[in-house]
């Protein structure tokens, strides 16, 4: 028995067709991938590409040979289809009554003002200036600005009685706890 090892591109491990001969027709691979997976020839089709080579077999009599490794990804019919929900709406029939939103004929917003405004929803600006004014805001904590700085000055006393109490060497520029003068 011969058999050629098919993996879906969105899975990590190989499944196995085992057939009679040297090869096997595409149409009849993909024909017994369906079978083994349960899909329906009504819903998609399979796209199956050689797993070395990177070569999409197109033609449904081409010959895939035994022992071959092959990429299945699942294709609709007919072509791509539009994914999500399409609407088209008509703003010039549709009038909404005390919109907080400005008008198209008001300056749009300069990208420092942008940074600062809470809802970006509502700012007056064009869909790339509310992205970025959109990163800058999450990246504001991260900014350097915010870091903590050095130690400035001699450290506390506290820290100089516990290294006598603990024995760590002792530096000159620590001051002293109990200085007499």
């Amino acid at each position: 028995m011969s058999c050629v090892h098919y993996k879906f591109s969105s899975k990590l491990d190989y499944n196995t067709v085992t057939f009679d001969g040297l090869h096997i027709t595409l149409n009849e691979l993909k024909r017994q991938i369906m079978g083994r997976e349960r899909l329906k020839a009504t819903d998609c089709d399979l796209q199956i590409t050689n797993a070395q080579t990177r070569e999409e077999y197109t033609d449904d009599e081409a010959h895939i040979p035994k022992h071959s490794s092959v990429i299945v990804r699942r294709t609709p019919l007919g072509g791509v289809k539009p994914a999500g929900r399409t609407f088209i709406v008509d703003r010039s029939d549709t009038a909404v009554v005390g919109s907080s939103r400005p008008t198209d004929s008001s300056p749009s917003m300069s990208l420092a003002q942008l940074a600062k405004t809470a809802n970006l929803v509502d700012a007056n600006a064009s869909e790339e200036d509310k992205i970025k004014a959109m990163m800058s805001q999450s990246n504001h904590e991260y900014d350097p600005i915010h870091y903590s700085k050095k130690a400035v000055g001699p450290p506390p006393c506290a820290l100089y009685l516990l290294s006598l109490w603990k024995g760590w060497p002792l530096y000159s520029t620590m001051p002293l706890a109990l200085d007499p003068g």
